[in-house]
């Protein structure tokens, strides 16, 4: 499948999908949308110093590099791990420059830790930031025994991949989530949201990214 590199109004870059008209993050700024949707709205609403997070579509790795930098800045620990069917090259990572986005010391050799992790392996970047990619569909993902504090459902939308979006899909989610858990995405479909509320999630609806009205999250009782 062919994917091309191209850049957002905020000037950040994301990967586009002819095939299927579809982006990886907002063309209407992909730094934008991931610190609105997942920092914003996901990482800075869990009271904890510890924090287990899942992004369901690691795509890029931009919101795992952008959860490191924000856990650097608040000193929080953070278990990262990421679901990926179809990674990405080394060429196009170095495409999209996300070190232009990073405000850590040694931006670039940070950002190769990302790319150069092992996957299925769990692998330290730093002492307080532990990454666990894992090369799997959601639906042949089984959590077993893990308990995330925060789940980042960034899966492409509903438009071209409606199996990501079900409700046994979404059950799973829930199941995997510790009570009192966040589930964050940029979608707010109705039907997204009424499946969330049938599986015992608070559901709220807020304000969207730039270029979104609203999206989704919800807890975990």
């Amino acid at each position: 499948m062919e994917r091309k590199i191209i850049t957002t109004n905020d000037g950040s870059k994301t990967i586009f999908i002819p095939e299927w008209n579809e982006n990886y993050h907002s063309k209407h700024g992909a730094l934008q949308e991931a610190l609105h949707v997942f920092i914003k709205s996901g990482l800075q609403q869990v009271d904890s110093d510890h924090i287990r997070v899942l992004e369901i579509g690691y795509g890029s790795g931009l919101n795992a590099i952008l959860t490191y930098i924000e856990a650097n800045g608040k000193s929080k620990t953070i278990h990262y791990a990421g679901l990926e069917a179809f990674p990405i090259s080394k060429d196009e990572f170095d495409a999209l420059e996300y070190g232009v986005l990073s405000k850590v010391s040694s931006a670039n050799d940070i950002l190769q830790k990302f790319f150069d992790a092992s996957w299925e392996e769990v692998v330290q970047i730093e002492p307080n930031f532990s990454l666990q990619k894992m090369m799997v569909k959601l639906e042949d993902f089984d959590p077993k025994e893990s308990k995330y504090d925060l789940i980042y459902f960034d899966a492409f939308g509903p438009r071209v991949q409606p199996e990501m979006w079900t409700r046994d899909i979404l059950s799973k989610m829930y199941d995997t989530l510790d009570s009192k858990g966040i589930f964050v995405t940029y979608c707010a479909k109705g039907q997204v949201r009424r499946d969330l509320k049938s599986l015992g999630f608070e559901v709220e609806k807020i304000p969207g990214p730039p270029g979104k009205r609203e999206m989704l999250r919800a807890r975990k009782p």
